[in-house]
């Protein structure tokens, strides 16, 4: 029998990746949304997936949903990629972020503890709980420091997984993915917004683009090798938590070079830095140490910082070129 997965969040950048590559492991995957006034399932229809996802209205702050997709699905595997997921959004709505990045996981792990307890379960947290950073590199023993309402919340969902491990003897397990990009990340995040303005730029359909603190340091990763990393996670003997990173980091500044590099342009003609965008806490550094992933799940990138932005912007110059 072909193993059963419930991801949340399937309509985001990570659920569809995700899904894509447990479609080619020969599961059934049962992909849970929000229902909203605006179906968005572009990315899934992108990845030419859509038909092939079994499509399930579900509420993160709804239990009561989540325990009927459970009793109905009864699937071995559940990654819980839902959340509001944009850092610079947490700071005006603490409270929203809270109840869905917070507490939406606890009710994932209570319904799986009520329903199905040998379910395996993934969450996704952050490398945002790391913040003001202790140390350099982050690893699983780096204490945390979080610098936004998003972080706090995904600090208490990564709590909650060590406590129903260690209370339930449930196999649960939190990935610490550092930042990672696509053609399917939204235009909201700063990556996307990067390559998306150099396309425009490029096609004469915007002039100028501007960012906030251009020298914040991350450590971007290329997500479809990340959904891997979540999956491997779930395929070991003992549940643990495993920091998922690249190693390497780059400015704000050197992503926005990158990208215009790769669109034929000059940086500098174009871009500004906007005080009004910076984020009232700042991260200033990230850099993971996932030896322990490499180690023990046999994970390693592959895509480079270069190769990255390249794959980015040249989707983002195909994209605008036919709507130009």
């Amino acid at each position: 029998m072909a193993k059963t997965a419930l991801v949340t969040g399937v309509t985001g950048q990570d659920g569809a990746c995700l899904a894509k590559f447990l479609l080619a492991k020969g599961y059934r995957v049962y992909g849970a949304f929000r229902r909203s006034s605006t179906a968005n399932f572009w990315r899934l229809e992108y990845l030419g997936i859509k038909d092939a996802v079994s499509l399930v209205p579900f509420d993160l702050q709804d239990m009561g949903s989540i325990v009927r997709v459970m009793k109905e699905f009864r699937p071995d595997e559940v990654y819980n990629l839902a959340a509001q997921s944009f850092v610079g959004v947490s700071f005006s709505q603490p409270l929203v972020t809270a109840n869905i990045t917070g507490l939406g996981p606890v009710n994932v792990l209570e319904a799986v503890r009520l329903v199905k307890p040998d379910t395996r379960v993934y969450q996704a947290s952050s490398s945002e709980l790391f913040g003001k950073v202790q140390e350099v590199p982050q690893n699983e023993k780096t204490p945390f420091y979080p610098r936004s309402p998003y972080a706090v919340a995904k600090l208490y969902a990564h709590w909650a997984v060590v406590n129903y491990r260690e209370s339930y003897n449930m196999f649960c397990c939190s990935g610490i993915l550092f930042n990672h990009e696509s053609p399917l990340r939204g235009l909201e995040f700063v990556t996307r917004k990067i390559t998306d303005a150099a396309a425009r730029i490029k096609h004469g359909l915007q002039d100028r683009l501007a960012l906030g603190n251009l020298e914040a340091r991350r450590d971007w990763g290329y997500a479809p090798e990340y959904v891997e990393a979540m999956w491997l996670m779930l395929q070991q003997k003992d549940p643990r938590d495993y920091v998922i990173a690249t190693g390497a980091t780059h400015s704000v500044r050197e992503f926005v070079e990158a990208a215009f590099s790769a669109a034929g342009l000059d940086w500098q003609k174009y871009v500004v830095s906007d005080s009004t965008l910076f984020r009232p806490a700042e991260v200033d550094l990230l850099i993971g140490d996932a030896s322990l992933a490499e180690k023990e799940l046999g994970w390693k990138p592959q895509t480079s910082f270069s190769e990255l932005v390249e794959i980015m912007v040249r989707a983002d110059m195909e994209r605008v070129s036919q709507r130009a």
